[in-house]
């Protein structure tokens, strides 16, 4: 069985879609790691029995000391893939060079890379907007583009209607996405 470690900041709905869906296709979430004590994914992943292990990045000295951490702990679970479900960590090569990662940015890279994305993207009248899942490397969001999805904006739209849209993609590709690179697909 393939095996994965989840990464996380936030309320963790990215990883809970990859806690309902990858079982099924026999990939284990191994563990699910927060850099935030007071994240509410750890309450999700409570809920699915997948340990939750935190890391408060504010207690190391350096981006390297604590990307230092984050990679043994990481190792100890051996997964086949480590996946950031809103992680909002700037990642340093001690991480990159060592951790096979992936990615999921609310925008149609190479465009609005970064923080913001998804108010850049709504912001700017694009009239193609989407969601990219990349390879993590040492460029921030400038990873091999793995997989994208858009949809057409009509000109009505509102702020929030474009944000669920936006998740509602994140949701569907995100997984599909992973399950594709496990398989060898």
């Amino acid at each position: 069985m393939k095996r994965v470690v989840v990464l996380f900041s936030g309320e963790g709905t990215n990883l809970q879609k990859m806690m309902e869906i990858l079982p099924e296709a026999g990939i284990e979430v191994a563990a699910a790691i927060t850099n935030r004590p007071d994240a509410g994914g750890i309450a999700r992943a409570g809920r699915f029995g997948v340990p939750v292990e935190v890391i408060d990045h504010t207690r190391y000295e350096s981006r390297e000391a604590f990307d230092a951490a984050l990679v043994e702990m990481i190792m100890r679970y051996r997964p086949d893939l480590t996946v950031m479900a809103g992680f909002m960590r700037i990642l340093t090569p001690v991480f990159t060079s060592r951790v096979e990662a992936v990615n999921l940015h609310p925008s149609l890279l190479p465009k609005y890379k970064g923080a913001r994305a998804i108010e850049r993207s709504y912001e700017s009248g694009d009239p193609v907007c989407g969601v990219t899942v990349h390879r993590v490397t040492s460029e921030l969001d400038g990873g091999e583009i793995l997989s994208q999805a858009s949809f057409e904006r009509p000109p009505e739209m509102d702020y929030d209607a474009f944000e669920a849209r936006i998740h509602a993609l994140e949701y569907d590709l995100y997984p599909k996405t992973v399950i594709s690179l496990l398989s060898g697909n």
